[in-house]
């Protein structure tokens, strides 16, 4: 009894000191915490969605899902070839060009009139706070920090850690201008250095002129927030970024819900729409779209264009590799009317005003 008493207390201060790790942020407090519960999103005690939003699906547990994706066998293909890629050059782009990159995931570049956008970067090979436990793909870490040019606005759709790596963040602090998130994201940047006045935290359904040219608006999306055992203390988001003539939709992780019509009504239509395909399962559809709902969801937002993101970097769920990309692909082809669909390569050159770019079925042929 002593002996287990004593493991227990081992581990317990283990994982107490574990838990001190600066990667794990810090929860908002005094003004910022003020803030926060003066937001309609706040709401007994934590954030919340705009539809009752239950962490798994009805008849699934938290234990099954453990049992299963650490003890079930289950036939997933992971890649055991290099995820194809090539290398743009981001230094030697012209600041006139409006182009996007892609990452991985859903990590992505966009210049736009002028201005240097960054996504939801990761570039440390890692999705989880245990470093080896989430690795990246083979081949899909072409890029690292030093292959980016100054960053005027990176942008953080939430502060999970597949959307918020502190490794690239720390790297990132000298060549980024501004940081643009959710409301109480940004205790994380001030507790690992960033200056409180390049920290722009916002409420869904605000509005940030960047510039005369440029406009953000923050917009809602259906997820949860968390970098350790308390969840939902910072919010979660999606954008829109448009110019006079052209608009984008920015969306973060997401389940489908209303929101994607009324952001469409508001904002719409889009140029292109990037949304969460990947990492999906019944068990969590709530959370994640599954790939029937990435084809309600474009309909509703009045895309002409479609990105299909948040997949080929990271096995975060019990699907193959390649699953999002086909299913999406097949079920846009079976639609009434399909959306042309942006599927570049890892660091292929996307021409955000080029609507007949074409894009190859990349992925088919990797094993």
């Amino acid at each position: 009894m002593i002996t287990f008493l004593i493991l227990i207390i081992l581990i317990g201060f283990i994982v107490y000191n574990f838990l001190q790790h600066p990667k794990f942020g810090k929860a908002p407090s005094g003004e910022r915490f003020t803030l926060i519960q003066n937001s309609p999103q706040y709401k007994n005690g934590k954030f919340e969605n705009q539809s009752f939003t239950p962490d798994l699906a009805e008849g699934a547990s938290m234990a099954g899902v453990l049992l299963e994706f650490f003890f079930k066998k289950v036939e997933r293909k992971i890649p055991t070839d290099l995820i194809p890629s090539v290398k743009t050059n981001l230094h030697e782009l012209s600041i006139e060009e409006d182009v996007l990159v892609w990452f991985g995931h859903s990590s992505y570049f966009i210049q736009l009139e002028g201005k240097r956008f960054l996504i939801d970067p990761v570039f440390s090979g890692n999705a989880s706070p245990i470093s080896g436990t989430t690795k990246s793909f083979k081949g899909s870490d072409i890029y690292t920090v030093d292959d980016l040019p100054e960053i005027d606005y990176l942008l953080i759709t939430h502060d999970h850690y597949d959307h918020l790596d502190y490794e690239t963040i720390l790297k990132l602090k000298p060549k980024t201008k501004k940081v643009i998130t959710a409301l109480g994201v940004g205790s994380h940047f001030e507790f690992w250095g960033f200056p409180t006045e390049n920290v722009i935290e916002k409420d869904w359904f605000e509005k940030i002129e960047l510039d005369e040219n440029l406009t953000l608006h923050t917009t809602p999306s259906r997820h949860f927030s968390g970098r350790s055992f308390k969840r939902c203390n910072t919010l979660w988001t999606s954008f829109v970024l448009e110019t006079k003539d052209f608009k984008m939709y920015l969306g973060g992780d997401s389940g489908y819900d209303k929101h994607f019509a009324e952001i469409g009504e508001k904002y719409g239509p889009f140029d292109i729409a990037l949304i969460d395909n990947g990492q999906y399962n019944e068990k969590w559809k709530y959370i994640h779209n599954m790939p029937e709902d990435v084809i309600k969801a474009m309909k509703d937002l009045h895309a002409k264009r479609v990105f299909p993101v948040h997949s080929s970097k990271f096995a975060l769920s019990l699907h193959s590799w390649d699953e999002p990309l086909i299913r999406v692909t097949e079920l846009n082809s079976l639609s009434e009317k399909p959306i042309p669909l942006i599927t570049p390569m890892i660091g292929e050159l996307v021409e955000l005003k080029n609507e007949n770019q074409q894009f190859k079925q990349w992925w088919k042929g990797v094993n």
